[in-house]
């Protein structure tokens, strides 16, 4: 196995290499074995070792002595409610999500952003339930989401361009935007219309209308989405759905101006 350059997590030392590693065994959405983590670490085998003899000692990480797997510990569970309660918009904009579900009767879906993906915090479904990617605590892509592109849109520069790298642009249908380039210019359209759609470009047949959800500000706290079905709507008819959105969206803005949310 070749040399893998240091990710710059691990730049903090011991507690970034530690970090490092946590996320590595979270994202494998599995119990692990030892050479699964080893087959994608930057770090000699015994230095992995030792990171994860440390982790699951501070509870973590669990160990499977029966299969030899690692698997995220119930600390880690704690530490990830106690999180989503206080810096999560879902219990804010609860009430409003309700409402805006009970009045559009499609799927509505609240998100925020972190390192250029989304982040699904609360959903709604239609009166109709249709199958789709999107659950509350499913971590997916920016450059082909309504919300994520909202978001996208309206971070700062250096933020925007650093999430706009994150992306991976992988083609999921012939709609995918798979440049940087093309990103951009539709991210700059966003930013003057206020409103983002989602044009099949993660899903066939799924499309959707989205708007940011900014502090006084104007700092990205969030986004909110209606989602519906090519059988249902067009993008065109989707439109007539802006003014709910919108308003929902502000609503939400106002009513977590005294919320405690990350400032980074």
């Amino acid at each position: 196995m070749g040399s893998i350059e240091t990710p710059p997590e691990a730049a903090g030392g011991t507690v970034g290499k530690a970090l490092h590693v946590l996320d590595m065994v979270a994202g494998k959405m599995r119990p692990v074995r030892f050479n699964d983590v080893l087959a994608d670490s930057p770090y000699p085998k015994a230095t992995l070792y030792r990171l994860l003899q440390t982790l699951t000692t501070q509870g973590l990480l669990s160990y499977d002595e029966e299969r030899q797997t690692y698997a995220p510990g119930m600390r880690l569970v704690r530490l990830a409610h106690s999180a989503w309660r206080q810096s999560s918009l879902a219990p804010v904009a609860r009430p409003f999500l309700d409402a805006l579900s009970q009045e559009v009767g499609e799927t509505i879906h609240l998100a925020q952003i972190d390192r250029g993906q989304v982040l699904y915090v609360d959903k709604r479904n239609a009166s109709q339930p249709v199958e789709m990617f999107s659950q509350a605590g499913k971590v997916g892509p920016g450059y082909c989401t309504g919300v994520g592109k909202a978001m996208m849109a309206f971070l700062r520069p250096e933020e925007q361009e650093q999430a706009i790298q994150n992306q991976s642009f992988f083609q999921h249908t012939e709609h995918t935007l798979t440049t940087a380039e093309a990103l951009r210019a539709e991210l700059a359209e966003i930013k003057k219309d206020g409103i983002a759609y989602d044009r099949e470009e993660h899903e066939p047949g799924i499309i959707c209308i989205a708007a940011p959800i900014l502090s006084s500000n104007t700092r990205v706290i969030g986004a909110l989405s209606i989602t519906t079905t090519t059988q249902k709507y067009s993008l065109e008819t989707l439109n007539d759905l802006r003014p709910v959105l919108l308003k929902t969206a502000h609503e939400i803005a106002q009513a977590a101006e005294n919320w405690q949310f990350p400032s980074s």
